[in-house]
């Protein structure tokens, strides 16, 4: 008799940061767990945010009936990538109050309708099918985050989804130890815990220090106050805006996301921000410095977010003046240091006085350090154990961990996206890969780019690219002189004995070529022009006949 068993494949968040998403399935029914995006690497050109790869499930659309979608929190790494997820599978969304609003933001803005989005509250238990999925609160960086205990046929498997434990979060709402410890007790099959803080010692600091750091900034700022932070993270707005009211500035906003986020938190009741307190861009540039705090997204470095339009001088409606203090409330994920050391660099020259989390504790993680991930693993005592949510070095550092404190190594499974992990009630086997990789979203576009557009735009952003255009009669002789067109590659007014050599290589190939008069010519071009410059632009023919 075969054995009952249930599969659970990592679409996204395991080898990286960000993309988290992960499918549980069992027999011809699945459930999917967050649905995130993940932001582009400095080689990434163009990219504005990637999302899963999860051809595994389009492609199983006929066997295989998805449930639901389960939003453990609202940050962007777990919910970015909703709206195309919803588009191409028509289940029930679930999620906590506030995750929910930020989800209908993101969902209207994607012009979609019709989708059926369910509230359910910390605690609840939620039926899908052969899944019965108890939700808990776990402290973040975010209100409304939870963790899942999901019981299927084979075991009870218990979710961390984005952890710390907070004695002192700014919400009054800690971690709910005694639901973990309850469900400990039932047997855990398999933990699956966050790992992004694997390689950090201790335990995470509470997100109340910041409001000791805000106080030493206010204190000290003479101008206007420019606090850049995630859109979605609606804890350190309101901290922001009680040092606000605490020092008698009016509180403006700038930027669409972070603007539509806090509208709809206020109506939910998770800001108690007074209306006479907001303000307009338009009215803060008219009020005193030492009157104004701005809040502003792009604390990741995005090029088209407020603070990168800051460094750069092209915002509408704002600049950066002397005497303003800017605050990163924010640390640098993974990949995007270089952008965000670049903004930082730009301000200063601005003349603007730039606090970040090396200066002061303008910033905590909302992930859990070593200390708490034992903690997590002593508590739910689970059988098998699946590190998440990191790249390659937090799952291995946190597998580590786990073996540190007595785990059976034989009883850890490190993997990476598309690993298919099969569980038994008394097995764990990790199985065959399935293929996957990056989704570029470009634009309108979605993963129409791929490997190959990234490394032509590489080579344009570092070489260029020059056209050569040559009209020809029919024994293939020039009719006029050869029009050449260059762009980042050499500037032109100094190039004219270049291009003057260039034009030569063009009569000489175009006289001794037998075939492909278009290839020969830029198979000529192309090395003349790497013996002269010794640089590689993209060289594109074109011969005209008249």
């Amino acid at each position: 008799m075969t054995q009952e068993k249930v599969r659970v494949i990592p679409i996204g968040g395991l080898g990286e940061i960000g993309k988290n998403m992960m499918v549980m399935e069992y027999e011809n029914q699945a459930i999917i767990i967050d649905t995130g995006i993940m932001f582009p690497e400095n080689d990434m050109l163009g990219i504005d945010y990637i999302i899963p790869d999860y051809n595994y499930l389009t492609d199983q659309k006929d066997r295989l009936k998805i449930l639901a979608i389960l939003i453990t929190h609202g940050h962007e790494d777990h919910t970015g990538a909703i709206a195309h997820v919803v588009s191409d599978f028509n289940a029930p969304i679930y999620a906590t109050k506030l995750t929910a609003g930020l989800l209908k933001v993101k969902l209207k803005n994607a012009a979609l309708r019709g989708y059926d989005l369910n509230i359910f509250e910390a605690g609840d238990t939620l039926k899908f099918g052969p899944f019965a999925v108890e939700s808990f609160h776990v402290c973040h960086s975010i209100p409304d985050c939870v963790g899942f205990g999901i019981r299927t046929p084979v075991g009870l498997f218990v979710h961390s989804g984005d952890y710390k434990f907070d004695q002192t979060p700014v919400d009054g709402w800690p971690t709910d130890f005694a639901k973990i410890a309850t469900l400990s007790n039932e047997g855990v099959l398999a933990l699956f815990a966050d790992s992004t803080n694997a390689d950090k010692p201790g335990w995470t600091p509470s997100e109340s220090v910041i409001d000791d750091a805000f106080d030493r900034v206010f204190q000290d700022a003479n101008g206007r106050i420019i606090i850049a932070t995630f859109a979605s993270l609606i804890s350190r707005i309101q901290q922001v805006a009680n040092a606000a009211q605490f020092y008698g500035r009016k509180l403006a906003v700038t930027g669409y996301s972070m603007l539509e986020n806090i509208k709809m938190a206020r109506k939910l009741g998770y800001l108690d921000i007074p209306s006479e307190q907001l303000i307009s861009i338009e009215e803060a540039n008219n009020l005193p410095g030492e009157e104004v705090v701005i809040m502003c997204t792009g604390a990741q470095g995005e090029p088209s977010a407020v603070l990168s339009r800051l460094a750069t001088g092209s915002h509408r409606q704002l600049d950066i003046r002397p005497g303003d203090t800017v605050v990163m409330s924010a640390h640098a994920i993974p990949g995007n240091e270089e952008s965000v050391y670049r903004i930082m660099n730009r301000l200063m020259q601005r003349g603007a006085h730039v606090i970040y989390d090396g200066k002061e504790k303008v910033h905590v993680s909302g992930h859990a350090n070593q200390e708490e991930m034992k903690l997590l693993i002593n508590l739910v005592r689970p059988k098998f154990f699946v590190p998440v949510h990191g790249e390659l070095r937090h799952l291995h550092g946190h597998a580590e961990l786990a073996h540190g404190i007595g785990f059976p190594e034989e009883n850890i499974a490190v993997v990476e996206n598309g690993t298919i992990i099969e569980f038994t009630k008394d097995t764990m086997e990790v199985g065959e890969r399935v293929p996957g990789g990056y989704v570029y979203v470009d634009g309108a576009g979605i993963g129409d780019i791929g490997p190959a557009v990234l490394r032509d735009r590489e080579a344009l952003a570092r070489d260029g690219f020059v056209v050569v255009i040559a009209t020809v009669d029919s024994k293939h002789q020039l009719t006029e002189d050869v029009r050449i067109i260059s762009r980042g590659f050499v500037y032109l007014r100094s190039a004219d004995a270049l291009f003057e050599k260039t034009r030569k290589v063009v009569e000489d190939a175009l006289r001794r070529s037998n075939g492909n008069k278009s290839q020969a010519v830029q198979d000529a071009v192309s090395k003349h022009l790497y013996n002269e410059t010794k640089r590689r632009p993209m060289v594109f023919t074109h011969i005209h006949y008249c």
